[in-house]
């Protein structure tokens, strides 16, 4: 499937951005082949990870792209923010296996890093393992159906 990629972060993800960005160009990232929407930040200086977390789950929540991926310290925060959007599942992860089902199991649609506790590889292999899962559906669709208030 060709994925549109909304992709944002605050001051402490913003080199492990930068190096998702570069992986999801050069074509390193197999489940990736449509556009990247950088919603910033523009440099490592400080700012506040809200700002960015809405931008990129406003993008997915209005379908201007597939799906997102957010980077700060903890993904905690940017999880947080993303999560208040309708129609925005999403889930935090610091390994492959938690990407993967995030997307297998709860239809995640915004992955979120956190910069401070994975290498730049690791992160890139984070959002390889996103983008190359899809929903399965079946007994984990009520379930989802059920996560909108």
């Amino acid at each position: 499937m060709k994925y549109s990629i909304a992709i944002g972060s605050d001051h402490a993800g913003f080199d492990v951005k930068q190096k998702i960005i570069q992986a999801l160009e050069s074509g390193d990232l197999q489940g990736f082949n449509g556009g990247i929407s950088d919603m910033g930040p523009d440099s490592s200086d400080r700012v506040d990870y809200p700002d960015f977390a809405h931008k990129v789950a406003q993008a997915v929540s209005e379908g201007t792209c597939n799906l997102g991926i957010l980077i700060c310290g903890s993904g905690n925060g940017v999880c947080i923010t993303a999560n208040k959007h309708e129609g925005i599942r999403a889930g935090l992860a610091w390994d492959t296996e938690l990407a993967s089902l995030a997307r297998e199991h709860n239809n995640a649609n915004i992955i979120c890093l956190p910069a401070r506790f994975v290498s730049e590889e690791k992160a890139i292999d984070i959002a390889k393992a996103f983008l190359e899962s899809a929903f399965e559906g079946g007994r984990h669709q009520d379930r989802v159906a059920k996560i909108e208030a």
